[in-house]
């Protein structure tokens, strides 16, 4: 009889299933199990292996699997075994296997996994029986192998007497290679309880070392040990071995060491500890054997020295030494050595209290920048994983509320997942970081043990994507490793990696590209150096404990990333909701009438710097494009993966002058680059009606709101971390490096073939000349593009706007039907067209370039798509204009206007250009020395120019909307300059793209604007269709004062006819008071309102308190009328807000008072008691004071008049020059 025969008799199958599945387990025994404990070959799936071991091998895995089923007298015929290569090729999702569960069991099972982790899912569990033998595996790992192969083993407390023996697993969690917490080395078992072992042979025993029972006998205590260690020369040189129990009171994680894998634990009593060193390649598995509170004896150690260490001898393991795990020393008669498990074990803690680490956290200083130095405590903890953050940056979350670093340690063979119950011991406990991560944190140096204790039972989660912050092959830990930051930098920087994930990837950059930015970028905000190379050994080994986390910095104000989209939105989200409509009018804005109210609420803005009062600093990565055909603005864009925002640009002038001007160099159109210092500016547009200013709190009076959102900055306040190819050229030009190209971004290959072929094209270079205007480059390598070029010198640019044009046949997108965008500029031609063999882009420029002696003027034509440069091309500034696809150079060469003969035309070429052209800006410092002059507002003034082009800086703005449409129909500013002097100019936009910057305190170039004078005298500006605004610079719009008004002396401003000054300083003394009225008029139609409106059209009943006052004043060289209106009243009256409010009051019955001091047979009744007070007000010597005031000249000044005087009996006729006439915009405080 065969031994299948045998083997089947032993169960007796009672039909054809279960002698079907006894037949495939006795195959499978034959075919997997058995030769790998025999050594022989794997036999062919027909042949059936006769022996003995086979069959009883067989008999004791059925019965093993009996014995651990839920129904132990069945046999499982569902269940089926399954051979490792099987495993890791055919199961591609992780999965749970349990041969004790029944259905009910599983159920409770997976309804509790999956209350534990809320959106994870349970493993699913598989019938599947895994048989196989625990194998040794490199760099200390378990591996469970037969016939067909070998996995990885994951156990939780394994013992080394399972190591070679054949064994059953009854509970495991399989974790193929592709799900959450594995890498990329295959799938791996974890190891739910104990195996059950199979029956063994003597082979698969654990061998014992010579002497290894009276090893045991001669074990000795840790202060035995440790005391042979302080006299260990006789040890060494005789080469004694010896034993030592105790308990582990730390397991160091194994690390590689110029190819040397080893680890160390430590062995403790209650006042002793001795170092255990673990390099022998067969005993590298103990690293999952011991862990912390564990009592073991380990055999046959040898006293050496650690090479690289600075302190005393260690325990070296042997090739001859065992563990003895769970090890009890017997009593010995009168021994004086301590048994281990009188040492009470280690205390663990399962929460932190955040208020308990600041007390144990003691500052240890502080420094101008904000970073404070704290010392970390030391403590053990156990929790469960509820979040992994960074798989490959190894951060976690433990209980929901406390962090978890792994960096400072190597990366774990296992990564952990989301439920896992660990313990962690040894490691360090620190408060806040970074405050982008949970307030406690616990992080592991080279002397923290961390140990699994329970495996997760759920899966990946059901709902979220999984994470990619930092690539499984870990880039920031490995930078970590190089760089030696702090943890506190560390943190911050994976952070900011996840947050440049999403705003970067995968439009911009790779995603291993983000974290070496990260990286770069954590430098140059943190700009502290490295810690130095770590002393891995005293890490591990010296007592008191030093590591790069026994002290951290802190720093609550750290800059915070913000995507551009968020930005926006949360601008935008802001505007509104962050102002009331009360606190955009002025202090009497109770006073103001309907229509002062709703022009006054028409425009207003709100500014905030990136850094903010009290918050964190905000912190933007973007690439800088220009506008599209479509963009609201015709500025910059700032855009990452989220979205663009629309820049207001300046950068410092090359000219040794400096100052600021508006952007010109082209080299920054695609740099990558971190915007740290901006402006952040809102500008709120509201149409409404509202009645009165009692109704500001009712909606329905607002017919239409929105807003515009966009960044202020100076291009000298970025930081390039991607640079362009024209970057690259320009920063050499200038005898800068560049910071690099660390995020190995994909350039067109244009850029690729400039940077391979540049040098080599100038090499190259043709030196002839083909004709008069051509000078030919040749091509340098194969697969150029060929090119044609002329450099210009810009001299005036017109304003863009929307013009009924021809588009191109490729350009679409228009605003409106017929309408394109358009703008011309007046350009000189520097020199002839030039034929390139590929992009010259901003190349220095060479000789041929200059050869002509005259300088054409040339007109360029910028509509639809090329439209688009319109905020990099200024006046006084070098371009080279670039056609690509041709060596023609007729294409570059601008047409005439025809006229008739005899008739001499004064007009430039015009040259349309294409929207596949290109600009680049170029330096040549005899020709970049030529820039512009423009006027001021003084000479503006003074001037009799009918176009003009100034600069100026604004001081105050007001929105004209047009009320039939929900458009801009334009603005008005009050611009001035140094000296005080200001002007108004009109800007016309019902054709224009709006322009962004036009805010208090800033610096623009107005060109090409008409100067006008009105009738009654006033100078202002206006717009035309070739007008053009520009911001040159930027000033500090959130408390922008423009400069004060000049000093003015009345006799000399009253005989002044030109507009020299409109707005003045005048200093002092009331003469007298000439007429004061106060009334309540409707909010409405402006008519006296007494109860109700007295109009019998109007009946409103919302009024509003006016007043007003005319004086004269004399500052001893003239004097003046002046006139007071609104809330100067009261402080000119002296009166105090209560008398104020009681005098409004007393004024509600009658409505309206007028007074005449001067005149009071004008008074209709002298008994009336409120007039006598307003007549005491105004005759005391309160109002009758020196005044200190700003006051704007009124134009309806009248000329000299003649009068007639009479003395006696004789008529005098004169000429007299009226009173100059003031309006008191500011009453300063003496």
């Amino acid at each position: 009889m065969d031994s299948l025969q045998l083997f089947l008799d032993q169960f007796q199958p009672s039909g054809e299933a279960e002698t079907g599945w006894l037949k495939q387990v006795f195959r499978f025994v034959s075919q997997h199990l058995e030769p790998k404990l025999s050594g022989h070959t794997p036999l062919p799936a027909g042949d059936v292996m006769t022996g003995v071991c086979v069959d009883q091998l067989s008999v004791c895995v059925v019965k093993k699997i009996q014995e651990n089923m839920c129904v132990t007298h069945l046999l499982p015929v569902s269940y089926r075994l399954v051979s490792i290569s099987e495993l890791l090729s055919q199961q591609h999702l992780a999965c749970v296997s349990n041969t004790s569960w029944s259905t009910n069991q599983q159920r409770a099972w997976e309804k509790e996994a999956e209350l534990s982790l809320p959106g994870h899912l349970a493993l699913p569990r598989v019938n599947l029986l895994l048989i196989g033998c625990l194998r040794e595996g490199g760099a200390g790992e378990w591996r469970l192998t037969d016939a067909s192969g070998s996995v990885r083993c994951e156990c939780l407390s394994p013992s080394p007497l399972w190591l070679n023996r054949p064994v059953f697993l009854p509970h495991w969690n399989y974790i193929p290679r592709n799900a959450p917490g594995q890498d990329k080395a295959g799938g791996y078992l974890e190891l739910i309880g104990s195996p059950v072992l199979l029956c063994p042979g003597p082979e698969q025993g654990l061998a014992p070392s010579p002497g290894g029972g009276a090893g045991l006998s001669r074990a000795v205590g840790v202060r035995e040990a440790a005391g042979l260690l302080d006299n260990s020369l006789s040890l060494r040189t005789r080469g004694q071995r010896v034993s030592v129990f105790g308990l582990v009171g730390s397991v160091c994680p194994q690390l590689v060491v110029a190819g040397t894998a080893f680890f160390c634990f430590w062995l403790t009593d209650e006042s002793h500890t001795v170092r255990v060193l673990v390099k022998d390649r067969s005993r590298l598995c103990w690293t999952q054997c011991v862990y912390v509170g564990q009592s073991v004896c380990v055999t046959a150690l040898r006293v050496c020295v650690l090479r690289g260490w600075r302190g005393s001898n260690i325990l070296c393991v042997t090739d001859q030494s065992e563990i003895h795990t769970n090890y009890t020393h017997p009593p010995v008669g009168d021994t004086h050595t301590d048994t281990p498990l009188d040492t009470p074990p280690p205390l663990m803690m399962s929460h932190v209290d955040d208020e308990d680490g600041q007390e144990v956290e003691p500052e240890r200083g502080v420094n101008q920048s904000g970073f404070r130095m704290k010392k970390s405590r030391v403590i053990s903890y156990q929790g469960t994983v509820t979040k992994v953050v960074s798989e490959g940056a190894g951060l976690y979350v433990i209980d929901r509320k406390v962090g978890l670093c792994l960096a400072y340690q190597p990366t774990l063979r296992r990564k952990l997942r989301a439920g896992d119950s660990v313990e962690l011991h040894h490691v360090h406990f620190l408060y806040r970081p970074c405050p982008d991560f949970p307030p406690s944190m616990l992080c592991t140096c080279l002397r923290s043990s961390l140990r699994v204790t329970t495996f997760s039972r759920v899966g990946g989660s059901s709902s979220s994507s999984p994470d990619s912050s930092c690539p499984g092959d870990g880039v920031l830990p490995r930078l970590l490793l190089e760089k030696n930051m702090g943890v506190s930098e560390y943190l911050w920087t994976c952070h900011l990696s996840s947050q440049l994930t999403h705003s970067l990837v995968p439009t911009v950059l790779k995603q291993q590209c983000v974290c070496v930015l990260s990286w770069k970028l954590m430098e140059c905000v943190w700009r502290r150096g490295g810690g130095g190379r770590r002393d891995i050994y005293s890490e591990m080994l010296d007592e008191p404990h030093t590591c790069p986390l026994s002290q951290y910095s802190t720093n609550p104000t750290v800059h915070q990333s913000i995507s551009v989209s968020e930005l926006s939105w949360s601008l935008q989200s802001e505007s509104w909701s962050s102002v009331s409509l009360r606190s955009l009018l002025s202090s009497g804005g109770s006073g103001l009438t309907r229509s002062q109210i709703n022009s006054a609420l028409a425009w207003s803005f709100r500014t905030q710097t990136g850094d903010r009062p009290g918050q964190r600093p905000l912190l933007v990565v973007g690439v800088l494009e220009l506008p599209s055909e479509t963009s609201d603005h015709q500025t910059l864009q700032l855009r990452d993966g989220t979205g663009g925002v629309a820049c207001v640009v300046t950068e410092t002038r090359e000219e040794e002058e400096g100052g600021q001007r508006s952007a010109f160099n082209t080299a920054w159109i695609g740099c990558l680059v971190c915007v740290q210092q901006f402006t952040m500016v809102t500008e709120r547009f509201l149409q409404s009606d509202f009645p009165s200013y009692q109704h500001l709190d009712q909606d329905q009076y607002i017919t239409h709101k929105h807003c515009r959102v966009y960044l202020q900055f100076s291009l000298d306040h970025l930081h390039i971390l991607s640079p362009s190819v024209a970057m690259v050229t320009h920063l050499s030009q200038k005898g800068e490096e560049s910071s690099g190209d660390v995020t190995g971004r994909k350039h067109s290959v244009e850029e690729e073939e400039e940077r391979e072929g540049a040098a080599t094209a100038e090499k190259k270079r043709r030196r002839e000349a083909s004709s008069s205007v051509t000078v030919t480059t040749g091509p340098v390598g194969g697969g150029s593009r060929p090119y044609v070029s002329m450099v210009i010198r810009v001299e005036q640019k017109e304003g863009v706007a929307w013009r009924n044009l021809a588009p191109g046949p490729n350009e679409a997108g228009l605003k409106e039907a017929g309408l394109t965008l358009c703008f011309s500029v007046r350009a000189a031609v520097i020199g002839p067209v030039v034929s390139w063999g590929r992009d010259p882009k901003n190349r220095p420029m060479t000789d041929r370039e200059m050869e002509t002696e005259s300088q054409d003027k040339v007109v360029l034509v910028l509509s639809g798509g090329s439209a688009r440069w319109f905020p990099l091309l200024q006046p006084g500034g070098l371009y080279r204009l670039t056609a690509p696809n041709t060596q023609d150079p007729s294409v570059l060469i601008g047409c005439g206007v025809s006229g008739r003969k005899g008739v001499e035309l004064h007009t430039d070429s015009a040259l349309q250009v294409q929207s596949d052209w290109r600009l680049h800006t170029v330096t040549r410092p005899l020709l970049q020395a030529l820039s512009p002059t423009h006027l001021s507002v003084s000479d503006v003034l003074d001037c009799r120019s009918e176009l003009v082009c100034f600069q100026a800086q604004v001081c105050d703005r007001i929105s004209l909307n047009n009320r039939t449409s929900d458009s801009d129909a334009g603005v008005r500013l009050t611009v001035c300059d140094q000296t005080g002097r200001s002007l108004q100019v009109y800007l016309d936009l019902s054709h224009t793209p709006y322009p962004p910057g036009l805010l208090p305190g800033n610096t623009l170039l107005i060109s090409g604007f008409q100067r006008r004078v009105s009738r009654s005298g006033g100078v202002y500006c206006s717009s035309l269709p070739l007008s053009s605004i520009t911001v040159v610079s930027l000033g500090d719009v959130s408390s922008a004062r423009p400069p004060p008004a000049p000093m003015m002396h009345l006799g000399v401003w009253a005989v002044s006819r030109e507009q020299r000054c409109i707005v003045g300083q005048v200093r002092g003394h009331v003469v007298c008071f000439l007429f004061l009225q106060l009334e309540w008029s409707c909010s409405l139609c402006g008519s006296v309102f007494i109860q109700t409106c007295s109009s019998p059209q109007c009946r409103s009943s919302s009024s509003v308190f006016q007043s007003k006052a005319k004086i004269v004043i004399d500052d001893g060289t003239g004097e003046a009328h002046l006139w007071f209106s609104g809330a100067l009243v009261r402080p000119l009256l002296g009166l105090a807000d209560s008398q104020w409010e009681g005098l409004q009051r007393a004024l509600r019955v009658r409505g309206h008072v007028r007074v005449y001091p001067r005149g009071r047979s004008l008074v209709c009744d002298s008994d009336d008691p409120l007039l006598h007070f307003l007549l005491c007000v105004c005759s005391s010597d309160v109002v009758c004071r020196q005044l200190s005031l700003t006051c704007r000249k009124q134009n309806n000044q009248r000329s000299e008049e003649m009068k007639r005087f009479s003395r006696g009996e004789r008529d005098f006729m004169t000429r007299v020059t009226p009173p100059l006439q003031l309006t008191c915009l500011h009453l300063n405080a003496d």
